[in-house]
């Protein structure tokens, strides 16, 4: 079993890896980032690398015995202008900057690159624990309605598209209408949009109409970057009037599962799971 070093960011994937890793007994190095990283990760063993640290994180991998990593959690896309590089990273940064006039997916290819320069196997949070990804059919107790199923081909018709531009990986549909796209602001805030217009346009709470649909990136590198989904999804869907999350199978982390599963029962939320292909 590969000693994987973990590049750690803000959330809890971070975290469910580490404790997965813990309990299956593989070997763990946890890369904190700084100003992201969670203080659940300080009792594991590691270092705080800042993000242009790029040399300093491979020479702590490495000390480490570390073979393969892992890039999970929260990071926001760096003001290059105020980034502190080492020697590593400051080589780097010219053509970081040029990825990331091109989008978030390209950034995100060259860093991995850089891992695997020097030797690192890259997994996937998916591929570290095959049981984050969303499985086919209903997840939970409730069922879409015929009305529903209606929205979720229009939604994920929806995050495709803008996944094609490299915009962002959701859309919300309520009866045919997109009510929102997500860009820069993430899920949660554009579920805060959502919940802001007038219920005519949306289902409310006791009345429910309308999907969240999540979707990879066409182009997407599906080891870092998969769309997610959480508690804070859920609470968000509802808040929003929403009926209920689709995505596809192997291409959504579910983080919390037992919660998500018994928070949308209790809200009455339907969570599906279709093949790539069906919809």
């Amino acid at each position: 079993m590969q000693k994987l070093g973990l590049i750690a960011g803000g959330g809890t994937l971070p975290v469910e890896i580490a404790e997965h890793c813990r309990r299956s007994g593989r070997p763990l190095f946890v890369i904190r980032l700084k100003g992201f990283a969670g203080q659940a990760l300080a009792p594991y063993a590691g270092a705080e690398v800042g993000m242009a640290e790029l040399g300093k994180c491979f020479k702590a991998l490495k000390r480490a015995g570390c073979q393969a990593v892992c890039l999970a959690g929260n990071v926001a896309r760096p003001d290059f202008a105020s980034l502190i590089p080492d020697f590593r990273g400051l080589a780097v940064l010219p053509a970081a900057i040029a990825a990331a006039r091109k989008g978030d997916d390209a950034l995100l290819r060259l860093l991995l690159g850089e891992f695997e320069k020097e030797g690192f196997t890259v997994e996937g949070a998916h591929q570290v624990m095959d049981d984050l990804g969303l499985p086919a059919g209903q997840l939970g107790l409730i069922a879409p309605s015929e009305e529903n199923l209606g929205d979720v081909a229009r939604a994920l018709e929806v995050a495709r598209a803008i996944g094609a531009m490299d915009i962002g990986q959701g859309a919300a549909v309520c009866r045919g209408l997109v009510l929102a796209v997500e860009a820069a602001e993430g899920t949660d805030a554009m579920l805060a949009r959502v919940a802001d217009l007038p219920e005519a346009l949306r289902g409310r709470p006791g009345a429910c109409a309308g999907v969240l649909a999540k979707a990879p990136k066409p182009m997407q590198e599906t080891r870092i970057d998969l769309p997610t989904i959480g508690p804070a999804t859920v609470r968000g869907v509802a808040r929003a009037g929403l009926a209920g999350i689709v995505g596809e199978a192997g291409g959504l982390i579910v983080l919390e599962r037992e919660t998500v599963i018994e928070l949308a029962d209790e809200l009455g939320l339907f969570i599906l799971g279709v093949e790539p292909k069906t919809l």
